[in-house]
């Protein structure tokens, strides 16, 4: 995959895409076309702009200088064992389950952080993370949409097809038969 972009051209193709489906979508709300409320565009871009700055699929290259680990200041530490599991543009750029494996990774770190927590102190209270059924969906369906979006942008820019995972897949597979 020769020429794909650097990260600063990643966050651009996604800000300039952005914005064009944000004007989209404003001239389509605006002409009653679609009903989007206030709360689901927030939480749309909050997903997308999480995913462009903070949950890059290039965080597979967490033992280097990726801007996605440096956004995230000392704290960026916590990606180089993301980094170190999974090859550039093997799982983690496929298109449904790369971006899961960095929230699946991240839900780890902060379920760990939360048991840290309770375990240095027992009495102190952590806050419930259940939402009311029709709220859930209201909030994270746009936050998921959002995120998937900018990373299924970053996968198009580096020249990533839907089906990369399953070719991947695929190929690992006959060099395994190969082999016997």
């Amino acid at each position: 995959m020769a020429g794909v972009p650097s990260g600063r051209v990643h966050n651009l193709i996604n800000i300039a895409a952005y914005s064009v489906l944000a004007a989209g979508v404003l001239v389509a709300t605006r002409q009653s076309l679609v009903a989007v409320a206030p709360a689901q565009a927030l939480n749309f871009t909050l997903g997308f702009f999480a995913g462009t700055f903070l949950l890059s699929p290039d965080l597979d290259l967490a033992d280097g200088q990726v801007d996605s680990k440096r956004r995230w200041g000392p704290l960026g530490v916590l990606w180089v064992p993301y980094g170190r599991m999974f090859s550039h543009r093997g799982l983690s750029h496929t298109w449904l389950l790369g971006p899961l494996t960095r929230l699946v990774y991240l839900g780890l770190i902060v379920g760990f952080a939360a048991g840290l927590l309770r375990f240095a102190w027992p009495q102190m209270p952590l806050p419930a993370l259940t939402l009311p059924q029709p709220l859930g969906l209201k909030v994270f369906a746009p936050l998921l949409l959002g995120y998937y979006v900018s990373q299924w942008l970053h996968l198009m820019a580096d020249g990533v097809r839907p089906d990369h995972g399953m070719r991947h897949g695929m190929k690992k597979v006959r060099q395994v038969r190969k082999r016997l």
